[in-house]
């Protein structure tokens, strides 16, 4: 699944009239890239959400004949859901007996995406997320063995799941990396009332970190670009000219 639904308000005016996924990186749209890293990784059945300018990512698709693979549409026109809700609306499309990969549309990267799935199908984990040691403010808690076990703000102080007790250096501070893989079972947990609607899927994998095993992926040696703002379009531009 690639996340295309976004608003783009950081890359402002670029977003005024076109939907962010089709800003274009070094001659082509990021959209385009993450199809085709995706398509290149064995990947041939993959969902798109669209909700800002959507009509405009449906012409471009069906331009390129859905670039020769089977694309579906989760049509998040009437509401955006988030990241989350937008997986749980897309079930339809990803539900099964295989894991699913989920792709933002504005993260660029180098790193294997066909080496990332197998690891998760080889692991016991029902969702394996890039991360990386990269600074931010907030970040996700890892044991030795890189399994979730709580998140922090370091800005604020804040913690999450609730009653999560943070000591320093008893984790890894690790930031995620908009990649993530994950094994159909862990729809069971969105079943509940709390996960209906729009609502982000990160504070929905720490609810569920102490019964369900979640795993970071640590991102090695690899070019990975954030390009949802300016300052990293621009880098990214640079590097894939």
């Amino acid at each position: 699944m690639i996340f295309a639904a976004g608003l783009g308000t950081r890359l402002r005016p670029l977003t005024d009239h076109t939907p962010k996924a089709l800003v274009s990186v070094a001659g082509k749209p990021m959209l385009e890239r993450v199809i085709l890293r995706l398509k290149e990784a064995g990947f041939n059945d993959i969902t798109v959400n669209i909700h800002h300018f959507g009509e405009q990512i449906i012409k471009f698709l069906r331009a390129n004949n859905d670039f020769g693979i089977t694309i579906h549409l989760s049509d998040e026109r009437d509401m955006l859901l988030d990241t989350g809700g937008g997986i749980k609306k897309a079930r339809p499309f990803l539900d099964g007996n295989e894991p699913f990969l989920v792709h933002n549309a504005d993260i660029l990267s180098d790193i294997n995406l066909a080496e990332l799935y197998r690891h998760h199908r080889e692991s016991n984990a029902e969702a394996t997320l890039l991360v990386s040691q990269r600074q931010t403010s907030r970040y996700l808690l890892l044991d030795d063995a890189n399994r979730l076990h709580g998140w922090i703000n370091k800005s604020t102080g804040e913690t999450k799941p609730e009653g999560f007790s943070f000591q320093e250096r008893q984790y890894k501070e690790m930031a995620f990396g908009g990649i993530h893989v994950i094994s159909p079972s862990l729809f069971r947990y969105m079943e509940s009332r709390q996960w209906e609607g729009k609502f982000s899927i990160i504070p929905f994998y720490l609810s569920v970190c102490e019964t369900a095993c979640i795993q970071g992926y640590p991102l090695q040696d690899r070019r990975w670009f954030d390009i949802g703002k300016p300052e990293t379009l621009a880098k990214a531009e640079e590097y894939y000219r």
